[in-house]
Order: C-alpha cells, then structure tokens, then sequence
C-alpha cells in the first residue's frame, strides 16, 4: 500500500508564533481536568517541553491503569497520547485554539506496562485553518526503538467553541486553572 503524502494538501511552512515558548522550556498543563497533561488519577500525566528546530519533546509512563491486554498499553489510550503531544505542539508553538479533526496512529510494537513513551512531535504544515503536525514515539529513551508513529490534522477553532460545544464556565475555568500554574 502506498503512504499518503503528509500533508495531503498544499500548506504554507508555519513559523512559530512570537511568544511560543523558547527551547528548554518545560510546558505547564493546560488544563488540570485534562486526561493527557492534567492530574487526574488514572491519567496521563504527560508531561512536555520544547526543544530545539520547533520540535516538541513529550513523556508518559505507561501504568497498569493504562493496559488493554495484559501487560500492554491500550491501542486507544497510546492514540490518545499521541493526540495531547499532537494538540500541545500545535497550541504551544502556534497559539492557535485548535481541536483535532483526524488522528492517524501507526503501532510499530507492543508498549509494555512499565514502559516510559518519549513523542516527539513537530507542526508540518498550515494550510488556513487546517494545521498538520506528526509524531513518533520511541521506547524507553530519546533515541529507543520507535514504537508509534502518528499524523493529525487540527482545526482552528474561536474560543467560544469550548463555551458553546463544552462547559458554559469553560474559559472561566480555564483561566482560573491558568492562574493557579502561572501565578
């Protein structure tokens, strides 16, 4: 089967916006109800920094609430992973308000209970308000073997799509949690 081309369609290279975080800089949580970045139990607690080439490095230790089969990651939990190192790449980088409209995740190998996921994750391309970004995710260490590989398209979207399609109080608590990472 031949590999669609990614981005699928012709897209402006995004520069990142002027107030992106710089390299080296570890990335709060957007949300502390979040599942991928925030403190909920049985979550995530993916935690992320920006590195070098607008490149953005991702983290989770696979626990046992995270199996599928015995002793191995959920398919749609590591999809799930792959969707907050996505989304936060995008948010950080473009500081755009953007909701994921396709998700493409490739499982090269089994992801044990235990194991600790490193994502990379870049933006690959604007095109109005469709932002493309990839990312593989590599066993064990920066450099361990490749372990799941996926590709997103994103949406743009205004503020008021998490008011009127979420929680009413959604930008207040947003801005609350905000306030209580950024005092």
């Amino acid at each position: 089967m031949k590999s669609t081309p990614w981005p699928p369609v012709e897209t402006e290279t995004p520069a990142p916006h002027p107030d992106a975080p710089q390299a080296g800089t570890k990335l709060a949580m957007h949300y502390e109800q979040c599942f991928g970045c925030g403190e909920v139990d049985g979550g995530l607690h993916m935690r992320s920094a920006m590195g070098e080439h607008a490149l953005v490095h991702s983290q989770f230790t696979v626990t046992e609430a995270h199996q599928g089969a015995p002793g191995l990651a959920h398919g749609g939990l590591l999809a799930c992973a792959f969707d907050e190192a996505l989304g936060s790449t995008v948010g950080n980088l473009l500081r755009r308000p953007a909701v994921t409209g396709k998700l493409e995740t490739d499982f090269v190998r089994p992801v044990s209970v235990g194991s600790t996921l490193f994502i990379t994750a870049k933006v690959d391309g604007v095109a109005g308000r469709k932002l493309y970004a990839s990312a593989e995710g590599r066993l064990d260490a920066e450099d361990g073997p490749v372990a799941v590989r996926a590709r997103a398209l994103f949406v743009e979207v205004s503020f008021e799509h998490f008011t009127t399609h979420g929680d009413p109080d959604a930008m207040s608590k947003f801005q609350q949690a905000q306030d209580r990472i950024n005092p």
